[in-house]
């Protein structure tokens, strides 16, 4: 009988990773314990990913309020700085935000109008409409906002974050102003010195800023860079694709894991003769369009990855071979001609081809990222690693 199954993923359980747990251990033996119980046949080019947090976590890769606190200060010098472009989120921000503010004499803080870059929203459209408000060209003052929209509440958390975000910064010692605005270069009427919080965007935010006069710039990326009174830290993302950890600790995204990935990719062919694909992934990236959210808030979706999952799918739309190539076959017939027209396939690129369209450009590692992003969760599932099987088969695979 042929096989009917083709990408199958599931989440692994292991257990609770700790600071100086030997992740590469710990994930071998998940994933052949997985193997054995659910009598699983492993095969070349399945693929294991492993949650960033765990990798974090088992590197004790964390940072405190004082600690961002004193980074702040070394950078900016303890004056008002502009905080630009946050998104709107407790377990993302919210104890960056309180390090910002204890390292600042005042925050300026300016919110993205009528969401934030991930899709949190202060405001609906439809409201900006009735009122007459242009977000590409008007700046709000805090009075300006509330005259027009009131405490809007964010519909997921419940929070109004204008509020929620002031009061913070409050209560870490600085004084707060917040305005409203969506070109960098406002911030500059009140402050020179400007902490930009955008993640995907950042790079565009920092030229344009520069370009107009700002005197101090750092990104979020920027800050955390190298330990502070012996935090962790990551020299390549700084602060970004942080999460919560404790009321005054944040968990910083993992760093140097392309070692790991490797020594597991080649841990697992030592003990199963398979060569398997093996990353690490944060959030996947897609868009709910109910909630408006765009997912990926980290600043990629996989930090580290191995060889045979770069480049993009290469496929052909099977819809397009049966309605246009072989719109007379039906049955078996068709069956055979779309597997003999995929065997014809030699590598290269189906990029512009027809016969591609419609199937999804995206990188393999975003495309697989968001698939073990959606298995594992972020509750109480207790799987922060991915097995799947078939993500490279075709319609030819036996």
């Amino acid at each position: 009988m042929n096989r009917m199954l083709g990408t199958v993923s599931m989440g692994v359980r292991a257990p609770i990773i700790r600071e100086g747990d030997d992740l590469i251990k710990i994930v071998t033996e998940s994933i052949m314990g997985a193997i054995e119980s659910s009598n699983l046949q492993p095969h070349d080019r399945d693929i294991v990913a492993i949650t960033e947090a765990i990798v974090a976590r088992s590197q004790g890769n964390y940072a405190n309020v004082d600690q961002i606190a004193q980074d702040i200060r070394n950078k900016f010098g303890g004056v008002t700085v502009g905080v630009i472009f946050p998104i709107l989120s407790r377990n993302r921000f919210a104890i960056c935000l309180r390090g910002i503010a204890k390292g600042c004499k005042k925050v300026v803080l300016m919110l993205s109008y009528p969401s934030d870059e991930v899709g949190n929203h202060l405001v609906d459209w439809d409201m900006l409409d009735s009122c007459g408000i242009d977000p590409y060209r008007d700046i709000l003052t805090e009075e300006e906002y509330r005259k027009n929209f009131g405490y809007v509440r964010h519909p997921f958390t419940g929070v109004d974050y204008v509020t929620y975000y002031s009061d913070l910064i409050r209560e870490s010692g600085a004084e707060v102003e917040v305005i409203f605005a969506n070109d960098p270069r406002a911030i500059l009427n009140y402050t020179k010195n400007v902490l930009h919080c955008d993640i995907h965007t950042r790079a565009r935010t920092k030229r344009l800023l520069k370009a107009a006069g700002a005197e101090i710039v750092y990104g979020l990326d920027e800050i955390m860079t190298s330990s502070v009174d012996g935090s962790g830290y990551n020299e390549k993302y700084g602060l970004l694709g942080s999460n919560k950890a404790t009321e005054d600790k944040v968990k910083l995204f993992p760093r140097d894991c392309q070692d790991m990935v490797e020594k597991i990719q080649a841990k697992l062919f030592e003990l199963t003769g398979k060569h398997m694909e093996v990353m690490v992934y944060g959030d996947g990236a897609f868009k709910d369009p109910i909630g408006k959210i765009w997912e990926l808030a980290d600043p990629v979706v996989s930090p580290a990855y191995t060889s045979g999952l770069v480049g993009t799918p290469n496929e052909l739309k099977l819809k397009y071979l049966a309605d246009n190539d072989f719109p007379e076959l039906s049955g078996e017939a068709l069956k055979d001609a779309i597997k003999e027209r995929i065997s014809q396939k030699d590598g290269s690129s189906l990029v512009g081809n027809m016969v591609s369209e419609g199937t999804t450009p995206r990188r393999l590692t975003d495309l697989i990222g968001s698939l073990c992003d959606l298995t594992s969760g972020s509750g109480d599932k207790g799987t922060p690693i991915i097995y799947i099987q078939g993500y490279f088969d075709n319609f030819t695979s036996l």
